[in-house]
């Protein structure tokens, strides 16, 4: 039996590592191969995406007005809505940026024509006017109204701290995330689950912006780094054979 002291000899070297180095070589080994791994899986949910998107687009357009829609099953479909804008009670989406400019994402809720619900859709960018206490002036709007577009879960945000609405209880309520939940407490009509991006997806020059920025990261960036993690692990185990090997002394036998 060889003893960790003595090291395994192959040829006219010996193999010997320590079990601090080995210690910490296992634990940097497991985490480079579990970043490289987790970027798999992410290059993998892309692709998922992608093809789900692919095959929503091309999926008839859905009529909101005579078929209900959910985000879990309509996301990226494109689709249409009759109904009059409540511009009474309006949202305001913070902390965007588009162009180099701060400012919000405009959220109205479409109130569909023969039906108690409404429709949030997003309307557009502005950006912030001056001083942050004072709102912009928001875009206006037809009545009645047809729009188009696609269904999707709405701009995301970094982080969600604090409660979704500010405390003003003004309209337009100002947003630091989308809580439909939350959203739908404030109105006395349901509010669907989803956003309605406004524009179609082959004109609307915003939509095309967005889906640009959302789908710039794809696949292949993630498969790239992979294998630079993959990589890494390769050369951290070559490190530690090479510095764990050595010629054998006099004293140790062959």
């Amino acid at each position: 039996m060889i003893t960790a002291r003595r090291g395994i000899r192959v040829g006219g070297w010996v193999f010997a590592p320590g079990p601090l180095p080995t210690l910490v070589y296992a634990v940097l080994l497991g985490l480079l191969i579990g970043l490289g791994q987790w970027q798999l899986d992410r290059a993998a949910e892309k692709r998922s995406a992608l093809a789900a998107r692919a095959d929503a687009t091309d999926a008839p357009v859905m009529a909101l007005n005579d078929r209900p829609a959910s985000l879990a099953r309509h996301e990226y479909r494109r689709a249409t809505a009759e109904g009059r804008y409540d511009t009474d009670h309006q949202f305001l989406l913070d902390n965007q940026v588009q162009d180099g400019r701060i400012g919000y994402r405009v959220l109205t809720p479409l109130r569909l024509t023969g039906q108690d619900a409404a429709v949030l859709v997003q309307r557009g960018f502005v950006p912030i006017a001056g001083s942050r206490q004072t709102l912009p002036e928001l875009p206006p709007v037809d009545s009645p109204a047809r729009v188009s577009g696609r269904i999707g879960s709405g701009p995301s945000v970094g982080m969600r701290l604090g409660e979704a609405a500010d405390g003003s209880g003004d309209w337009p309520r100002r947003l630091q995330y989308i809580d439909f939940e939350a959203m739908n407490a404030m109105l006395d009509y349901p509010l669907s689950d989803y956003v309605l991006v406004e524009g179609s997806l082959s004109t609307d020059a915003v939509a095309r912006r967005s889906d640009r920025d959302a789908w710039r990261f794809g696949p292949e960036r993630h498969q790239g780094y992979a294998v630079q993690w993959f990589s890494l692990a390769a050369a951290l185990t070559v490190i530690w054979l090479v510095v764990n090997t050595r010629r054998p002394t006099r004293g140790e036998s062959s």
